[in-house]
């Protein structure tokens, strides 16, 4: 990774961004149009930050992520390897907002290697996704989802079984399949 005063060649930001000193962006990361990255973030190789991506300070991304467009990745978010976020998905890091609370804590989201979570999803604080695993498009996840489980719906419910490249590999939500 490379320090924004010292960035790597490789490393693309748009004119538009805004990279605040002291983020890190590893090399071959793409950084888009209206993107935000704060200070202490730090975002891995590889990755494609779209058109308006937020990225709170002290939030970590992995190798290889990819963020559409509209998402805002707040403190106490972080993302593994190979992850993909799809447009417009939210992630909440307060159980209990309030415009004027001297006392908010930060309850931590951890999104595993290769998770796939898709358009206008919600994932609201302190759960974990697991490896591999899918969220449908607009669910709104309130529990820790297992790895390579598939989820969908409000609140989010298991739907079964995806492989690595997301194809269904069993709809018995009750025995995930074999792997090996």
């Amino acid at each position: 990774m490379t320090d924004t005063n010292d960035r790597s060649p490789s490393v693309f930001v748009h004119p538009t961004a805004d990279v605040e000193e002291g983020a890190e962006i590893g090399d071959g990361t793409k950084v888009w149009h209206l993107a935000h990255i704060r200070s202490t973030a730090q975002i891995g190789a590889g990755c494609v930050l779209g058109r308006n991506v937020y990225v709170d300070a002290g939030v970590t991304v992995g190798d290889l992520v990819k963020i559409q467009n509209n998402v805002s990745v707040y403190q106490g978010v972080t993302i593994e390897d190979e992850v993909f976020v799809g447009p417009c998905a939210v992630f909440t890091n307060d159980f209990r907002p309030r415009a004027q609370n001297p006392d908010w804590k930060i309850t931590p989201t951890l999104i595993r290697r290769g998770a796939s979570i898709g358009a206008n999803a919600t994932l609201v604080c302190g759960i974990e996704v697991g490896e591999y695993a899918m969220i449908a498009a607009g669910s709104v996840v309130t529990k820790d989802v297992k790895p390579y489980q598939l989820v969908a719906g409000n609140p989010a419910r298991p739907k079964g079984w995806v492989d690595e490249q997301g194809e269904v590999v069993s709809r018995d939500v009750d025995n995930p399949p074999q792997r090996g």
